[in-house]
């Protein structure tokens, strides 16, 4: 069966579906709507698709080809809801319950027939958070149902009808700023926290702080600090803290409004701004546990295992956050721990070097070296870390530098339902540091190694694991799969023969390797090829510029629109995978009776 998915971008939502789709063994391609209707309609033709699935839309299908084939559009609102603005409103509105739902394309927006639909408790979380884990997670939830009445002779979706006491959604209009507006005189801490969650991603609550038009973005209640309502009371970790009617909130994020803003830590923008009487609360990253709401890094000590929690903002790692992670890391590496365990408490657990902190930089070339040469120093630490075992635990999407980031861990744990992108050739070409071309091939071999770098797609927890990038894939609820990582690691250390057997090995296998092939050969290598990237050639200066400013894409890259690849056959290319299309479909399927048999 032949699935094309139409998208504004090769969203987190679009990503999903596509390697749901692709470990089923499903022939799925990809088509970006950039508003050229003739690209697209040439594009769908070329497919020739048995169905056509829209994660992620702004723009409307066109007739001519909702009319010729099923297009299901992803809505992110409960039964009935329709507009551009479904879960700011939720969110902003305070809903206790929302969901999503799969409606057939029509001629009025979120008005078609409805395949499938699920609802979730709403969480008290930002808009990016809600979708990345509730929304999305409904989403592949939809997606199987409908696929499922897909392939039922004679199914017929059900028409969207007010009258039914079930459809308790609504029209409702794009949310503006006007709407999102805070008056820090009237609106208290929580209601404050709301707006500019209902508006983080994207676009920001618009404010002025000290006469400046400036969007807000990461905001995160105080217990303790009060002041003048609207005055910014306090500083930490490159936030702000500004009092309300009834505490204050901090604002991790802000983006200048105008032309080219970039979003970067609150106290980055405001740098000429902040009077010297605002103080500067200071963080003790020797002590365990999270000082302050916004602590970006801490760990906590529990028996004989270290977490080290981090939480980046969209996460990129600028140079001073990696060289704060290092020297945390290095602290807890001489603490009597027999484990350490890297886990993010966002919804992404890395995506390598800073771009906006990169762009931002007087020197974006010099910044970039700075940046990747940090982020290799905190990884070679733990690939050298011999006396303790080391786990990565992601729990949230991990691509190019991050992604590689996890190899250098003993053990590798995925939540179920994480995307890998295990690459770096989309921004500009760039080779890749972080020490990949050793802990890459070692753990997939060679061949995979070129196939995941080189074709530049994602990959689902559950195909990492089958390949050797990860070890493991746990529950895809967050709660549980952090409950499962103690469990794990906690039985890895009360076994003190097979942890000392493990170690051993460890040091063994360190010792050949580097006989073999030091690890600071690797790295003089990619930082050569870095080099050329940051200092001589473009391409990667102007992607990274395109990515920062949101630049949207004018046709669909190769490398997602299979169909357009000419000489692509899709046989021999599902071949190369291992498994014929049908061979994986009826392994998935029978993967997924038995996960739901297991959950009875």
């Amino acid at each position: 069966m032949r699935i094309l998915l139409i998208s504004t971008a090769f969203s987190g939502l679009t990503q999903r579906y596509y390697t749901e789709l692709f470990d089923a063994g499903y022939q799925v391609s990809v088509e970006l709507h950039s508003g050229d209707e003739r690209a697209l309609t040439k594009g769908v033709r070329l497919f020739k698709p048995d169905l056509i699935i829209c994660p992620f839309l702004t723009r409307k299908i066109p007739q001519i080809i909702y009319n010729h084939y099923t297009c299901l559009i992803v809505h992110p609102g409960i039964k009935g809801d329709r507009g551009p603005s479904s879960l700011d409103w939720a969110i902003h509105n305070g809903e206790s319950e929302w969901g999503v739902t799969m409606l057939q394309a029509a001629e009025e927006m979120d008005a078609g027939d409805i395949w499938a639909s699920r609802t979730f408790p709403m969480r008290a979380a930002t808009k990016s958070s809600l979708f990345n884990r509730e929304v999305t997670q409904a989403a592949v939830d939809c997606l199987w149902e409908a696929l499922t009445y897909f392939e039922v002779p004679g199914f017929q979706p059900e028409p969207l009808d007010y009258a039914n006491p079930e459809v308790k959604g609504r029209l409702r209009p794009r949310m503006v700023q006007d709407n999102r507006a805070i008056d820090w005189n009237t609106h208290t801490s929580a209601e404050i926290v709301a707006r500019i969650r209902a508006a983080d991603g994207s676009p920001g609550v618009l404010d002025h702080i000290y006469g400046i038009p400036v969007h807000l973005y990461n905001a995160r209640p105080e217990a303790k600090l009060t002041g003048t309502p609207g005055q910014i009371i306090a500083t930490a970790n490159g936030a702000v803290c500004r009092a309300t009617v009834d505490g204050a909130v901090w604002v991790g994020h802000l983006k200048p409004a105008g032309d080219k803003p970039i979003k970067l830590p609150a106290t980055e923008v405001l740098r000429d701004l902040l009077p010297p009487s605002v103080p500067a609360i200071p963080i003790d990253y020797t002590k365990p546990g999270r000082q302050l709401p916004v602590q970006e890094v801490w760990f906590n000590i529990e028996g004989d295992v270290a977490y080290l929690h981090f939480s980046f903002h969209n996460g990129g790692m600028s140079t001073a956050q990696c060289r704060l992670m290092l020297d945390i890391y290095k602290h807890i590496a001489k603490l009597p721990a027999k484990a350490i365990v890297l886990i993010s408490t966002d919804d992404c657990w890395s995506n390598g070097i800073h771009l906006n902190h990169i762009e931002h930089a007087m020197n974006p070339a010099r910044e970039s070296w700075n940046n990747i040469n940090a982020i290799d120093d905190l990884i070679h630490q733990i690939i050298t870390t011999g006396d303790k075992l080391t786990v990565a635990a992601v729990n949230g999407n991990a691509g190019a530098g991050g992604a590689m980031m996890a190899l250098a861990a003993d053990l590798i744990l995925a939540r179920r339902g994480v995307v890998f992108n295990p690459h770096y050739k989309n921004m500009g070409g760039l080779f890749g540091s972080e020490y990949w071309t050793y802990l890459l091939p070692k753990r997939v071999g060679a061949e995979m190694a070129s196939r995941l770098t080189e074709e530049r797609l994602p990959i689902s927890a559950t195909r990492a694991c089958r390949i050797g990038f990860v070890d493991n894939v746990l529950d895809h609820d967050p709660d549980i799969f952090g409950a499962q990582v103690h469990h794990l690691v906690n039985l890895a250390v009360q076994n003190s023969e097979a942890l000392l057997d493990c170690l051993t090995k460890k040091a063994v296998q360190r010792w050949s390797d580097e006989t073999r092939k030091p690890l600071a050969v690797y790295r003089k290598h990619e930082l050569a090829e870095m080099h050329n990237n940051f200092f001589v050639a473009p391409d990667y200066h102007q992607a990274r510029q395109q990515f920062v400013f949101k630049v949207p894409a004018t046709d669909t890259p190769h490398h997602l629109a299979l169909h357009r690849q000419r000489t692509l056959n899709f046989s021999r290319w599902f071949k190369g995978r291992g498994e014929s299309p049908l061979q994986r479909q009826m392994r998935y399927k029978t993967d997924r009776v038995g996960e739901q048999v297991g959950k009875l």
